[in-house]
């Protein structure tokens, strides 16, 4: 497909020892996809370093933009920020520690041909904790009976969205459920979902706060709040 303008939105909270490698790499990603690209980094309220050095990378390319959020919203409010800010007509979502290949960007805009989402799933098993499998069955399980979704890993670290698909989209999931608030609304609209297999790269710096208990409450939360909210 054509490849015009590709905004870049990368939720980020505490990747002081990451951010700045993932995002210089992402920069020389994207410069070999187009001419027009932003690289829009959502801090979560970090408690490092991570602001202060993402807002020095601003300062050295206008293209590299921040927002930075005064609470932690535990990803969901991150991720919407960064989606709020995109404005280009392709939107690509990674997580900050950048887990994909060149190859993988590559490979998924091809399939927006024909399609409004393009979503990543691991073809490997990750090698996850038995603790962090189980949970994600389970978490998995639901979104399925509650909500009739049929994506193999509907948190994935990588994402391709047309910008049309947010056009009133109202979401109000905090937490990482927002990631499947977008899928049934989007499926609710007739938007097509198409999946792409990769390799996660395995995180080298920083670590990953998915798992924290208050990270879970928080997506359960959001999880019972959207299904009963009226219309859903």
């Amino acid at each position: 497909m054509n490849i015009n303008g590709i905004s870049f939105v990368m939720p980020m909270y505490n990747e002081a020892r990451g951010i700045e490698a993932a995002v210089k790499s992402l920069s020389r990603m994207a410069g070999q996809l187009t001419g027009d690209y932003e690289i829009i980094i959502s801090d979560d309220a970090s408690s490092d370093d991570s602001a202060a050095i993402a807002d020095t990378l601003a300062a050295e390319d206008p293209r590299i933009k921040v927002e930075h959020l005064r609470v932690n919203t535990k990803f969901g409010g991150a991720l919407k920020a960064g989606l709020k800010r995109a404005g280009k007509d392709i939107v690509i979502y990674t997580d900050s520690d950048l887990p994909i290949t060149f190859q993988d960007i590559k490979g998924a805009l091809s399939l927006l041909n024909g399609s409004d989402i393009v979503t990543a799933f691991s073809r490997i098993a990750k090698g996850e904790t038995l603790k962090r499998v189980i949970m994600s069955k389970v978490y998995n399980f639901l979104v399925r009976f509650l909500f009739g979704t049929d994506i193999k890993d509907i948190n994935s670290g990588f994402k391709i969205y047309k910008k049309k698909i947010f056009l009133d989209m109202d979401l109000i999931s905090e937490s990482p459920f927002v990631d499947v608030e977008i899928f049934v609304r989007a499926m609710r609209k007739k938007f097509t979902i198409k999946q792409y297999p990769v390799i996660f790269r395995h995180r080298g710096k920083g670590t990953s706060y998915i798992s924290r208990p208050a990270v879970i409450l928080a997506t359960i939360r959001d999880m019972l709040r959207f299904k009963w909210q009226k219309g859903s």
